[in-house]
Parts: C-alpha cells; structure tokens; sequence
C-alpha cells in the first residue's frame, strides 16, 4: 500500500511528534508498505534549524526505507502566539508544491499529523484528487492548546478557530489520537464516533530497558552512589508546566541526598534557568543522542512528567513511554480522569497539577522508600511490555486502512481485503529504493 504521511515534525527530532512520525513511517515500510514523508527540516525543540539542514530550501532524503521530502519553513528563536502561527502557516504554504507532486503518485492513503491542522484542506484536497482515504492523527489539540494555554487570547478568534477545526475534522475518513480522552474530544467536535481510532504511543522495550548497572550519567555528571536523581528529560515549553519542578526543587534544597537533572530544550529553559540559578541540587543538561537514549533514562530513581492543569486532555506527554520501558518510578501531575491520571496511577504516583507542595512531598517519600520505587519500575515496565508496542498500534492502524480503502477506492484482493504484502509484483522494480541520501530537490 502507498502510504504518505505529512506532518511539521520528523527525525532526526529527538522528542515530541518527530519522534513517533518517524518511528511510525520506518514500521510501515518495514512491513512492506511504500512509505513517502512530507515534513520540515529537524528544528525542534531547541527551535533551530539542525546542522546539514537549511531552513529555505527544499531538500529530499531517504532514511530507513522512507522518501521524505523537506519544506522550507520559518523558525523564530523565540516563539510566541502569533510567531508560532506564522510558523505553522510558513510550513502549510512552503509545502503546498511537495504535496502537489504526490498527486502522480497517488497514494492510498494520505495521513495527516497534527499539528499543524494549518495542513489539512490541501490534505483532504489531495485525498479526494487521487481517490485516497484521508487519515488524521492528532498528537496535540493544537487549537486549545493555543488558546487553553493563554499562548492565543482573542475570544473571537477562537470561536473562529474552533469553529474552523470542527468543519475540518469531521471532514476526514479516520481521526485517530492517542488516548481514550482525546478521542473523546473529537467527538465532542462533531467527529462520528465510528470515525474515531484510538493510536497510543508506543516504546521499543528491546532498546529502552532497565540496567543492571549504575547509568554511565551517573559517572559522567559526577553523581555519588547513594545519590537519588529525579529527572526531566524532553521539552521545555509552555505544556509542561516545568516551572513546578524547578519550584520543587527550591523547597527541597536542603535535602543533600537529592540531585534533580533537567534534560532537553525548548521556550522555556531560559526561564527555567533563571527560577534554579543558585540551586545546588540542580544540573542541566542538553538532549542526548537517542542511541543514548537508554542510559539517561536508567540515571532516574525517580521520573518526573510536570504538566499544567489546563493542558489535560489537549496533549499526552511522549516522553511517558520511555520512562515505563525503563522500569523506574513515574511521579505525574495531572487531574483524575484524564487520559495521564488513567495511564501512571496503576503504576505509579499521581499529584494534583500545579501544586508544589504535593510533587516536593511524592518525590520526599518516594527517595525515602526503595522497595516502593522498585515496586512501581516493575509495574511501569510491566505496562510497557504488555501494552506499550508498536506492533499493536501499527496492526491497528493497518487493519483500519484496510477498511478505509475498500470504501474510498473498492479496491479489493480475492474479493476481501486491499493489498497488503508491500509493493505490488507489476511495479516492483520500478520502486526499489535508493541508499540513503540527502539532496536538494526542486518542488516542481
């Protein structure tokens, strides 16, 4: 089956979306489908464009078995409201030309990420050109979060906004999000129930695991044995509410047996570095390359996922997945009944959103408790091992596309199913893929 997914982020981007795009395009064309990306170069979350990258020009590579093909786009050093609309939209237009080529392609089934829904009617116009089914996965309710978040203030302009993203939505063949609650919230939009997917996140539990052995971070950053780390690793933006850990990690400065590592990049760290100047018990450090990946996430006795209080349900922090794999203990902000309370109180602590107090005193007992701490790793990787892999969410999302198609297109195999088994016998050769390479490639 030709798939094409399209979407702002993509790998080599460590965190967030990228990450999970590309993790989703490599399984794909790993399980025999024909994979095409239309994306940006890799910006995010230091927001700046990554070495060999321009952000001007347009670019083609191969990574993986996947042909993706790069937009320019605008990425401003400090991103605000209005500058992060004007970023979306930058991408929305630049890419218009690669879309547009795909149409000799003519996929089968074109999938759009979210955000930026800024992509969607040249989505569904492609998807209705060429006949394909039109797929859209939402990692972010991008609209309320914008205006949720305070990032947007206008009341007329989100009423427009969100009167604009219903009509898109329910545009769709297939709108798919990440937990139960947010498909929910497409519902509530105005999406047909029988149109909505659950897709979670997923994690590799082969490459992410717990270690046997102290972290080589703990060597590296000159942390004592004996010493409990309670660590950030991801974005540093508006959603995560890191502030409250910084905050936390204020009122807990007398306690010596504490070293708190922030890990990552993003809007925010600037700010975060101001609130921790002069705290002793705090080390920053960059992002680290994902090969690396795996003994970061061992370095924790104890992860912690900040969130703020009015960002539930519009997002589920990627990062979750890897703590779980990692068997550590998970200590989370969030309200019951959201998709994170339903995800982390099995299998680990949840405390109220924004509340100082309550994250300092979870942390406080948890380092005070090693048997409770190894209780919940072994619960969290538990989790990720039974529920957690990618197999399942791509078998899901193969099996509905399999449905999506016979209804677009009437395309059928033995009177039953579409082709599934990778590239059809009478154009194989003509799409044998090419080594890995980056090149400039015009949009035409």
């Amino acid at each position: 089956m030709k798939i094409l997914i399209y979407g702002i982020n993509y790998a080599p981007e460590l965190t967030g979306v990228g990450k999970y795009t590309a993790e989703m395009a490599v399984l794909l064309a790993r399980r025999g489908h024909e994979v095409r990306v239309v994306c940006a170069p890799p910006y995010y979350p230091e927001w700046r464009v990554a070495a060999n990258y321009v952000s001007w020009r347009y670019q083609r590579e191969t990574r993986d078995g996947v042909t993706i093909w790069r937009a320019p786009l605008w990425v401003p050093a400090h991103p605000s409201g209005l500058k992060r609309m004007l970023h979306l939209a930058s991408f929305a237009v630049s890419s218009l030309p690669l879309l547009a080529r795909q149409m000799l392609w003519r996929p089968d089934a074109a999938m759009l990420i979210a955000p930026t829904l800024m992509c969607a009617p040249a989505t569904l116009a492609l998807a209705r050109l060429v006949g394909a089914s039109a797929w859209l996965h939402i990692q972010d309710f991008e609209v309320d979060a914008a205006f949720d978040l305070g990032l947007l203030k206008s009341s007329l302009a989100a009423r427009v906004a969100r009167w604009i993203e219903s009509t898109l939505l329910r545009c769709f063949d297939t709108v798919s999000s990440i937990t139960r609650q947010m498909g929910s919230r497409a519902v509530v939009k105005g999406v047909e129930p029988s149109r909505v997917v659950c897709l979670p996140n997923w994690v590799d539990v082969s490459t992410i695991f717990p270690l046997t052995r102290a972290s080589d971070y703990r060597r590296l950053l000159g942390i004592p044995v004996g010493q409990k780390v309670v660590l950030y690793s991801g974005n540093m933006g508006a959603k995560q509410g890191i502030e409250t850990l910084a905050d936390a990690a204020a009122s807990l400065a007398a306690r010596t047996d504490l070293t708190f590592v922030f890990c990552g990049s993003g809007a925010a760290k600037e700010s975060l570095l101001e609130r921790c100047a002069g705290l002793t018990n705090c080390v920053f450090i960059p992002l680290q390359p994902v090969e690396r990946l795996n003994e970061l996430l061992n370095l924790a006795d104890i992860h912690v996922l900040p969130q703020r209080a009015d960002a539930a349900d519009l997002v589920m922090p990627s990062k979750l997945t890897g703590m779980f794999a990692s068997g550590r203990a998970v200590v989370a902000m969030a309200r019951r009944g959201t998709g994170l309370y339903d995800a982390v109180s099995p299998r680990g602590v949840v405390v109220p959103p924004d509340n100082v107090k309550a994250l300092a005193a979870a942390i406080t007992v948890l380092a005070s408790d090693p048997e409770r701490r190894t209780a919940l790793g072994k619960a969290a990787r538990n989790y990720a091992e039974r529920a957690l892999s990618p197999e399942s969410t791509i078998g899901t999302f193969e099996a509905r596309l399999a449905t999506m198609v016979r209804g677009t297109r009437g395309t059928h195999m033995n009177g039953e199913t579409p082709y599934f088994g990778g590239p059809r016998p009478s154009t194989a050769a003509a799409r044998r893929r090419k080594p890995a390479t980056t090149e400039e490639a015009a949009p035409d």
